[in-house]
């Protein structure tokens, strides 16, 4: 029977983030660790977003916004600005750092910001492995179409597609346009997975859900329908038997993986981003 995760607020000054994942009732869906709702947000001009570069491991992170931009750098050298509908997947491993601000263009003027940035757990077998960035633009996402509805696979396999983001276990994520009255099947049944209702409704079996809930399926879910025009973030996976630790912006296996990388962010033993390495945020 699908339910309803709840999200924890975070106000970050001028902006809200809205926390799904890790939940209490459900600490992973497929390989997805974390799940931040990113505004939306209307920042006045000489404001906006500014993360300070930071450390992470064990994990790949996955940005997509609605509307707005935000300008990665990390300590590989990318510097890569994101639009809405592009893909910015960092593979952190045994570790990278980066920020996230803005150019002086969009914080000179009156700017928005929407989207979601989500985290995907490395297998055990692949935790350590070398960090990467990979950004993939829109026009290079595939699309699916079926009668009232237009999907964007940005990542995994689903419906007989395939992303070109590179990953390390079965999973699927996808942003789906729903017209009144469409049906969406279950990707694959033997997977986890949940939906997030940016915007519309839906029902699921009897039960019926509005625009910001995060909605976790079962397997007997098989099958979504579209009550008004909808955009639908369809995302899960292969579960995983072995959950990771997860703290601050670290993800391991082993509880001493985490307390070495702690170790390492406190004697400055991580790289630094070229270009952006005046300022950090200190270990909490």
């Amino acid at each position: 029977m699908a339910t309803i995760l709840q999200a924890d607020d975070k106000d970050l000054g001028g902006f809200t983030v809205s926390r799904v994942l890790p939940n209490q009732d459900k600490k992973m869906v497929g390989p997805f660790i974390f799940f931040d709702h990113i505004g939306p947000a209307d920042f006045p001009a000489g404001e906006g977003i500014n993360v300070r570069p930071h450390p992470h491991i064990g994990l790949a992170t996955v940005t997509y916004l609605f509307n707005g931009s935000i300008l990665h750098r990390d300590s590989l050298g990318s510097v890569q600005e994101i639009f809405p509908g592009d893909v910015n997947w960092m593979i952190a491993g045994k570790g990278i750092v980066h920020s996230e601000r803005e150019t002086h263009e969009v914080r000179a003027q009156q700017h928005p910001l929407h989207g979601l940035q989500l985290w995907v757990a490395l297998p055990p077998e692949h935790e350590t492995v070398e960090p990467d960035f990979q950004h993939i633009n829109k026009s290079l996402l595939p699309t699916i179409n079926r009668p009232g509805l237009m999907m964007r696979l940005i990542v995994g396999e689903a419906y007989d597609r395939s992303s070109p983001v590179r990953t390390f276990s079965p999973m699927f994520y996808l942003d789906i346009l729903a017209q009144p009255g469409a049906t969406l099947e279950h990707p694959n049944p033997e997977h986890e997975a949940a939906l997030f209702v940016e915007s519309g409704s839906i029902k699921v079996s009897d039960t019926v859900f509005n625009a910001g809930d995060f909605v976790l399926l079962d397997g007997n879910d098989l099958e979504i329908e579209s009550l008004e025009h909808s955009r639908l973030m369809l995302l899960g996976g292969e579960k995983f038997h072995r959950v990771p630790h997860i703290h601050w912006n670290f993800v391991a296996y082993e509880r001493s993986t985490l307390d070495a990388a702690r170790k390492r962010w406190d004697n400055g033993e991580f790289p630094r981003v070229p270009g952006d390495d005046k300022e950090f945020i200190p270990l909490p």
